[in-house]
């Protein structure tokens, strides 16, 4: 089958399966054990992939080992070492899935269009969607490709941002920062799975819970996302996206991006690094 292109980031099941002897395709299996219940999970015991997937484990390989907090962004040339162990070239297109819906997959996308690849879609509704469409299943996905890609890294400006950035992002009327985290959380009346923590939110930040975003592992529809961010942000404004650790605010990203934003951000660190009583940074329940 010919090379493809992908014209949106967010691809249906029906898509994949039409395309799925594509030349240039990669499927990566970016699913990732939730911290906290996420509605679809798969249990462990039962392992499966898509058809030729590949393994993108962001949680403990593809991640920054220097740093102390969970699955930072790795340097670009560790990425781009690793994406051709998996065999994506420049050429590829790729498509992301997780084992809930869609939960873990959105991080994997943001990573390869923070290094420049933007040919990279979420397959909406995932591995269960894939399942409940009666497509065939493999076992589980493989870690290396048989042949090497010629994958670069080409970071792009802005895709992340440091404490710092937020900081500033917080009191800036052009900017607007976004909690993914639950209302519970973002309240301070629930716990956060995570020890050594503190409970509540940024000042002046807003909550948007990803859950909020996605009914049934698929991503609303884009006017009902419209919709949604018109009552919390304004069209210009810089988006800044947070959560537990920079995992679910990537499925805020997506929503934001299918509405129609454009200037968006990942706060990689997010509460991991916010909510720690030593980052002296400020934290309120009101």
């Amino acid at each position: 089958m010919a090379n493809i292109k992908i014209q949106s980031p967010l691809v249906s099941v029906q898509w994949l399966a039409e395309n799925l002897h594509a030349k240039n395709l990669v499927i990566l299996d970016a699913s990732m054990k939730p911290i906290v219940a996420a509605g679809n999970d798969i249990p462990q015991e039962e392992p499966s992939c898509i058809p030729g997937a590949r393994r993108f484990d962001f949680d403990d390989h593809i991640c920054d080992k220097s740093s102390g907090l969970p699955h930072m962004m790795p340097p670009a040339e560790f990425f781009t070492e690793e994406m051709q162990k998996l065999g994506i070239s420049k050429e590829s297109v790729i498509v992301v899935y997780d084992k809930v819906g869609v939960y873990s997959s959105p991080r994997a996308w943001w990573m390869f269009r923070a290094m420049g690849h933007t040919q990279v879609a979420v397959l909406d509704g995932g591995l269960p969607a894939w399942k409940n469409a009666g497509h065939p299943c493999g076992a589980e996905a493989e870690s290396i490709a048989k042949m090497r890609g010629d994958f670069v890294s080409h970071p792009q400006e802005g895709m992340f941002c440091d404490s710092v950035q937020v900081l500033k992002a917080l009191s800036d009327p052009a900017s607007k920062v976004l909690d993914a985290r639950s209302e519970g959380r973002f309240k301070g009346t629930e716990p956060e799975p995570r020890a050594g923590l503190r409970s509540g939110h940024m000042p002046n930040s807003v909550n948007l819970p990803y859950a909020n975003l996605v009914v049934d592992g698929f991503v609303l529809a884009p006017e009902s996302l419209k919709s949604i961010f018109a009552k919390q942000v304004e069209q210009n404004q810089q988006l800044i996206f947070s959560c537990g650790s920079g995992v679910t605010a990537c499925v805020d990203a997506l929503a934001a991006e299918l509405a129609g934003y454009k200037n968006l951000s990942i706060y990689d660190g997010s509460w991991s690094e916010w909510g720690l009583e030593s980052s002296g940074l400020p934290v309120t329940k009101e």
